[in-house]
């Protein structure tokens, strides 16, 4: 396996880190940086900020074969330890670390930086993301915290990281999802898009391991999702909760998630009418609705 293949940054990367910091996490239009040193390996530490979860151990030897080989190729970045001479606590490729560990190097390259541990944990979750190291989980968990530790919005993650705002808000719907099955999403067993149409599910577990043992695909996971009898299971196994609801009701309930990318439910209450619950983890996605609310209601007022 090569030496990680880094995707594309997003186009405000480099301005937002510098270009020296952009080169380190991948970015081939980035120039070389000038401040390159090699420095013992044993003065390394890992990064507590460090969004990824998951080292596969084959994945890691493939890398150490190249390492062995080749080199790392591409530097590490590190911060200073204030109050600990000699030592760096890595901010950037931990991955390219514990390879160059099991090849036994004992110098490795680095890009030395001068960050806060806001900007140390930023540019750890962008570089995973970049590189799509991380699990689908991982990916939202990352979202989420920036925006909830640094302000920002599905617009301006999904400029930075160079992904769909859809792609952004449809991953962080992920995390709604029972910790059960985001466990097999972290596991490699279910995808993200086998467990999308599973948000906001009573039964979601059960149909998430039935979609592993026949090995549907994500439009299959989706149909079986929308059947009447999962529906109807799912209202049992969860002590009568969403009981009443039909096929309909789901599906329109999926759909206006899908649009806002927050879980919905829809309770009738017969001729007296019903209510719309929308559910929000953050200030950012309340404002989000409260903005296309109003924009709706804007464009009424126009005609």
């Amino acid at each position: 396996m090569a030496e990680e293949t880094p995707s594309r940054l997003g186009r405000g990367l480099a301005a937002l880190i510098g270009e020296d910091t952009a080169f380190a996490l991948g970015d081939k239009e980035a120039p070389a940086p000038r401040g390159v040193r090699e420095v013992p390996i044993e003065y390394l530490r890992a990064n507590p900020y460090q969004p990824r979860t998951t080292f596969r151990p084959e994945d890691l030897e493939d890398l150490a074969n190249s390492v062995r080989e080749k080199g790392i190729l591409q530097p590490i970045m590190v911060r200073p330890l204030p109050g600990e001479p000699n030592a760096y606590e890595i901010v950037a490729g931990e991955r390219r670390w514990r390879a160059a560990q099991a090849a036994q190097l004992h110098q490795v390259p680095v890009i030395i930086k001068e960050l806060t541990d806001a900007e140390s944990l930023e540019i750890a979750i962008i570089e995973n993301v970049q590189r799509a190291d991380l699990n689908a989980v991982e990916e939202a968990a990352g979202y989420e915290r920036l925006m909830q530790q640094f302000s920002y919005t599905q617009e301006k993650l999904s400029q930075l990281i160079g992904k769909s705002r859809s792609h952004v808000a449809n991953t962080l719907r992920l995390l709604s999802l029972p910790q059960s099955v985001r466990a097999l999403i972290e596991e490699g067993k279910l995808t993200a898009g086998q467990a999308r149409p599973l948000i906001g599910h009573a039964d979601a577990e059960r149909l998430a391991r039935e979609i592993i043992a026949k090995g549907l695909s994500a439009r299959e996971a989706e149909a079986l999702a929308r059947k009447p009898d999962a529906a109807s299971a799912g209202s049992k196994s969860s002590g009568g909760s969403r009981a009443g609801k039909d096929a309909d009701t789901l599906a329109l309930e999926r759909n206006i998630s899908d649009q806002l990318g927050l879980k919905v439910e829809i309770s009738f209450a017969g001729d007296k009418g019903g209510e719309v619950k929308i559910s929000y983890k953050t200030l950012e996605q309340l404002d989000e609705v409260c903005r296309r609310l109003a924009g709706r209601a804007a464009q009424k007022m126009q005609y």
